[in-house]
């Protein structure tokens, strides 16, 4: 374990901006923190799933597979553009192509509006034709609960469920019922219980938080297809990740639980300057690999617009 790297990433965020901003500031700052530039071997294109926008992210020799990635932000911040590094450092592991999906952000457009684009966005994939097994999703923080969402969403449409799904710190619990938002608060450097809150109530406005598709933790998980769950301990979302993996157990679906010590909430970010984002993203880029089918070389697909 990387100690004085989780240490010094520890200090520089408590370090940060703690100061009340308005909402165009935490979207820019987040933009600013998260969306860096693409590499210059990947292909970027601007695509519409469902007309859903996203980016698509191409890495030399991907395979006719695809990866669909939502980013965090608490349903309220972030954007394809932010999803993008993640999304692109997962496609080169999974040998696919990842869709970093730009779906509606509230307070403008509340729930279900960004369940409703994911849906959208699964739809398109099927309808470009992708078989399930050449999908798989992943998504961090709120984007971890939105990609169960959408896999909650597609089970009840009757649609098949794709390879298999990567969550990182995922939100997936909108009743703010998980222990860990009060008792790793100090812990915690970027969140506290009542900035969870505040998102929650934007993204929800009057809506029950105990929908499925706000609260995918509390859900009935059974036929999900195989999940992997990363999560650090320094969260107030630590619980949120950990109830997640037991609930999907007891539904039998195959999954993996990951906790890093002391790592902050999607330490992923932190690929580069961090040992444990590399290794995570390793695992979890191998993880979707080993699910994933490539469909024979002579098949014809529809790309998407």
């Amino acid at each position: 374990m990387s100690q004085a790297q989780l240490i010094a990433i520890d200090a520089a965020l408590r370090g940060g901006q703690r100061e009340p901003q308005t909402l165009a500031e935490q979207r820019a700052g987040f933009e600013e923190f998260a969306a860096r530039p693409v590499e210059r071997d990947v292909t970027v294109d601007e695509v519409l799933l469902g007309d859903v926008p996203a980016l698509r992210l191409t890495p030399p020799g991907a395979a006719r597979t695809a990866l669909l990635y939502l980013h965090g932000g608490g349903y309220v911040i972030g954007s394809a553009r932010s999803g993008a590094g993640l999304a692109t450092a997962l496609a080169r592991r999974a040998n696919a192509v990842a869709y970093s999906l730009d779906y509606r952000l509230a307070p403008e457009h509340p729930f279900p509006a960004a369940a409703e684009d994911g849906l959208a966005a699964y739809r398109a994939l099927l309808a470009d034709g992708h078989e399930p097994g050449e999908i798989v999703l992943a998504g961090d923080s709120a984007g971890g609960g939105l990609a169960l969402a959408l896999l909650l969403a597609a089970r009840d449409a009757g649609l098949p469920q794709p390879a298999a799904v990567v969550v990182m710190s995922p939100w997936g619990d909108l009743t703010l019922s998980g222990e860990s938002l009060r008792t790793k608060e100090a812990d915690d450097a970027i969140f506290d219980a009542a900035d969870v809150a505040e998102y929650a109530a934007r993204y929800l406005g009057d809506h029950d938080p105990a929908d499925p598709l706000a609260s995918p933790v509390l859900a009935d998980l059974d036929g999900l297809p195989p999940l992997l769950v990363q999560v650090g301990t320094n969260e107030v979302l630590l619980d949120d990740a950990t109830r997640l993996a037991a609930r999907a157990a007891a539904a039998h679906v195959a999954v993996t639980l990951e906790v890093v010590a002391r790592a902050p909430h999607v330490f992923q970010h932190f690929a580069g300057r961090l040992d444990e984002a590399d290794l995570a993203i390793d695992r979890a880029g191998c993880f979707l690999a080993g699910h994933l089918v490539t469909s024979p070389a002579g098949r014809q697909r529809t790309p998407a617009r």
